[in-house]
């Protein structure tokens, strides 16, 4: 590569918003193709999002369910960070402080996951009782 050659891949700042979402949405399509948790998040929110709408949640409901879904896709999303740095930094190498750190990551994602249930049985399990 000369001097005036440009790089194939961006290694600095993005300088255009557009450039900044289009990055975005290539991460986001990198979880769903390869992320199969994030894929079954997926699935339930928007199975918890038809119940809502089947159960004509009200607003405040609403922000609840919506608020615990993405709760739970960050934390898949960030946990997937964590796991893919530490592979990054020690290889194939076995390091008690690598799996520490993907077990903690882990569970945040369970911590959410449970969050998101409490919230969907505190809102859901009284409609649905009403329904039948």
């Amino acid at each position: 590569m000369g001097s005036n050659d440009k790089p194939t891949r961006q290694t600095g700042k993005n300088h255009a918003f557009l450039q900044s979402l289009g990055h975005a949405w290539d991460g986001l399509r990198s979880l769903f193709h390869y992320e199969r948790n994030f894929r079954k998040h997926l699935v339930l929110g928007a199975v918890t999002l038809i119940l809502g709408v089947a159960l004509q949640v009200s607003l405040t409901d609403w922000l609840w369910l919506v608020m615990a879904i993405f709760l739970v896709l960050f934390s898949e999303t960030l946990n997937t960070i964590v796991e893919a740095v530490v592979d990054l930094v020690v290889g194939t190498t076995y390091h008690d402080l690598a799996k520490r750190a993907k077990d903690i990551a882990a569970g945040g994602v369970l911590l959410a996951a449970f969050f998101a249930v409490i919230v969907g049985a505190i809102i859901l399990l009284p409609a649905l009782l009403k329904r039948f």
